[in-house]
């Protein structure tokens, strides 16, 4: 049995590399993904992800979009899916996980490809040199990195959402979701809300007002 590399968030795994194809069913389309190893959830999309996807705010209007930490791409090809006008930006550290994002927007929306947009780079270092606002961010943050770097994402969240911009992002009940909550909601007040409570995950909602 393959084991899935720990260190997903790692630009380089060093574990072996295997190509896998998952199929998954999201808001009533099939999707197909291709995944390697070392990269995370790569033999099925996780719950807390399924769930965020499920529940997430897709616009009925053209919006710039950003699925930040992006792993193999399903919120961002969902997105495009549902969204065909938006623009759609994925980032993610791990070299792989690009790799598969650019063969997963080739596999699911061919005719979209201009409208997607695939960085390298943590968090929003890839942006640095660009002048990008988003109407929402969407994440399934790496809480095994520590809470603290997910907290710095509020700092500068204002540069790279638009007024009235949203972000989205699960997290795990067990994984410190009261305490994530009780910690935005001292800092933030009525900016920080949750927009529901699935299957042990809580998915967020921070809007930029």
């Amino acid at each position: 049995m393959v084991k899935e590399e720990h260190h997903y968030y790692s630009k380089y795994p060093d574990s072996q590399l295997k190509v896998f194809t998952i199929s998954e069913s999201l808001r009533r389309h099939l999707f197909l993904f291709k995944t390697t190893t070392g990269i995370f959830s790569f033999r099925k999309i996780d719950l807390g992800t399924k769930i965020l996807i499920e529940n997430m705010t897709i616009p009925e209007k053209k919006s710039i979009l950003l699925d930040l930490g992006c792993g193999y791409g399903p919120i961002g090809i969902v997105l495009g899916y549902y969204s065909h006008d938006s623009e759609i930006y994925f980032i993610d550290s791990n070299k792989r996980a690009i790799w598969c994002t650019k063969e997963n927007v080739k596999l699911n929306l061919p005719e979209l490809k201009n409208n997607m947009h695939i960085f390298s780079g943590d968090y929003f270092e890839s942006l640095k040199n660009k002048d990008i606002k988003f109407d929402i961010i969407y994440m399934n943050p790496p809480l095994r990195k520590g809470k603290k770097e997910f907290f710095e994402i509020f700092d500068v969240l204002p540069f790279y959402l638009k007024k009235g911009g949203l972000f989205e992002f699960v997290i795990r009940k067990k994984m410190g979701a009261p305490h994530v909550y009780k910690y935005l909601l001292d800092k933030f007040k009525n900016k920080i809300k949750v927009k529901c409570k699935r299957s042990g995950f809580w998915i967020f909602q921070y809007s930029f007002v």
